[in-house]
């Protein structure tokens, strides 16, 4: 699904560099490399505070501990995520309240944000999935007149952009917090696990930096209940690398997604990949729906013709078994669930040639008798 290799081999000498002078200094821990990169995402993303920590799942959950929310609070999110979305929220005694998607984006629907507000809601997570921000200028909105805050989950969007009363913003820097992961395989990835916080508020972003190091401004003098989330400088030094390159993967990512739309728009059995006017779509996933309930065989049929493909995500998160009991069992989300048995993604990455895309998109046509 995505060549990590022959993008390493490609930036071989710089990152090797980079990771070398992290051995030569021995400063594995909170060392200059994660101050560096600190700044330069900052700088990129145009925000004031980036808080790097250990992965996007901690970067949640202390956006959350951030907020000095009262347990029983309700958090409104999409059904169809990543779990570490839904998870955070209840190891914090909170409560997920899911609502559906937009069937063309597959991010969170704002009529259905509107719904489902109460007097206990306190948060709104969008997820920017597949890598295209959520409609931020409306979620907004909906933010301000009810006092609630949003935290946005951008683990898949790094480098999109959204439009928010007239201004372009990177996604993850609208709301209150903006959480990322840097996962190998999303657009800005490390060689591990890591992840980050932005925010332009300064008093959440020295909230974020006590709650990543266990509570404490200075060691040993812990001031609230934190966590031990951080950064791993030789991580931080291969992304201050890939970050000089982002927007050539982005891209290289684009580039791919314009055969796949040009090879794929006369197969009337898939439904393609849909761009918004207000947002721009970096591709962290080339997902199309396969209509007419043959989404599992065409995948069984690409996987032997040597293609890979995946499914995010089989199951919507209010039918997971672990928080069924909290939806009771009979909350009905169509939209979500229906994604669930349509969407397939196709293989998405920097170093796609045309001759495989071209491969692949003969096959799809050859299974569907085109």
């Amino acid at each position: 699904m995505v060549d990590l290799t022959g993008q390493y081999l490609r930036l071989k000498p710089e990152i090797d560099e980079a990771m070398q002078q992290v051995l030569n200094r021995g400063d594995y821990i909170n060392g200059a490399a994660v101050k560096n990169f600190s700044n330069a995402l900052a700088g990129y993303l145009e925000t004031d505070y980036v808080v790097p920590c250990a992965n996007g799942t901690d970067a949640l959950q202390a956006a959350l501990m951030a907020l000095n929310l009262t347990r029983g609070d309700e958090v409104i999110t999409s059904a169809f995520s990543f779990v570490s979305t839904v998870e955070v929220i209840v190891l914090l005694g909170l409560k997920p309240v899911f609502v559906d998607i937009d069937p063309d984006t597959y991010n969170i629907d704002t009529d259905a944000i509107r719904n489902a507000l109460t007097e206990r809601t306190r948060v709104v997570v969008p997820v920017h999935l597949f890598g295209q921000p959520a409609q931020m200028d409306e979620i907004m909105e909906i933010a301000l007149s009810h006092n609630l805050y949003v935290v946005e989950d951008g683990a898949q969007s790094m480098g999109a952009s959204c439009m928010v009363r007239g201004n372009q913003y990177k996604a993850g820097t609208v709301g209150h917090i903006g959480c990322t992961s840097f996962f190998p395989t999303k657009n800005l990835g490390c060689f591990g696990d890591g992840g980050a916080c932005f925010t332009n508020d300064e008093q959440l972003a020295g909230r974020l930096k006590m709650i990543m190091n266990h509570g404490a401004r200075k060691k040993y003098f812990n001031e609230i209940i934190g966590m031990n989330s951080r950064l791993d400088t030789l991580q931080a030094a291969v992304l201050s690398e890939k970050l000089t390159h982002l927007d050539d993967f982005i891209d290289r990512r684009r580039s791919a997604s314009r055969i796949y739309l040009e090879g794929l728009k006369d197969v009337s059995e898939l439904n393609l990949p849909h761009q918004t006017e207000q947002s721009t779509h970096t591709f962290n996933q080339f997902t199309v729906r396969v209509l007419d309930g043959k989404r599992d065989e065409l995948k069984q049929f690409l996987a032997h013709e040597g293609i890979p493909s995946m499914v995010y995500y089989p199951f919507p998160l209010h039918r997971q078994p672990a928080f069924e009991v909290l939806s009771k069992g009979d909350l009905h989300l169509p939209e979500s669930e229906l994604a669930c048995i349509e969407v397939l993604s196709l293989p998405m990455h920097t170093e796609m040639t045309e001759a495989q895309q071209e491969y692949i998109i003969q096959r799809i046509k050859m299974f569907f008798g085109k």
